[in-house]
């Protein structure tokens, strides 16, 4: 140990190599990892936009500028059907109240409801609805 309370980390123990192929879960088609290279962007940075030089940052960038490099966001198209797959809604239409265990065992969570309690319903408790055979059919 060292008088600052720090372990001596120029002891070279440490393993600094790059990691081979077989010694990851990527595979990039090459032997040697280091033989792979690097592919710069075809685009430009963002750095070397408007603003580098003294003159640009004199002059600004103006609204017209700045609107031209926006982006819109993409949006889905809203004629898209809400329930492509026709799956199950998984909800009743009915509230239920207290919840008591059925006896059975079974590989769902299965409870019985014995009706709405006195008392103000917790936040889970208002989310639990009774789903009947009609429901579980019900596709929207």
């Amino acid at each position: 140990m060292s008088e600052d309370g720090y372990a001596d980390q120029s002891s070279g123990e440490d393993n600094v190599e790059q990691l081979q192929q077989a010694d990851t879960l990527i595979d990039r088609g090459v032997d040697d990892v280091l033989d792979e290279g690097y592919i710069a962007p075809d685009n430009w940075s963002p750095a070397q936009g408007f603003g580098n030089t003294p003159a640009e940052m004199r002059q600004r960038e103006n609204l017209d500028m700045r609107v031209k490099q926006e982006e819109p966001e993409a949006e889905a198209p809203d004629d898209s059907p809400w329930n492509p797959d026709g799956e199950s809604r998984e909800v009743g239409s009915v509230r239920a109240g207290r919840l008591v265990d059925t006896g059975e065992r079974d590989h769902e969570s299965v409870a019985f409801s014995v009706g709405i309690d006195g008392g103000a319903a917790s936040a889970e408790e208002a989310a639990m609805h009774v789903i009947t055979p009609e429901d579980d059919d019900d596709v929207v």
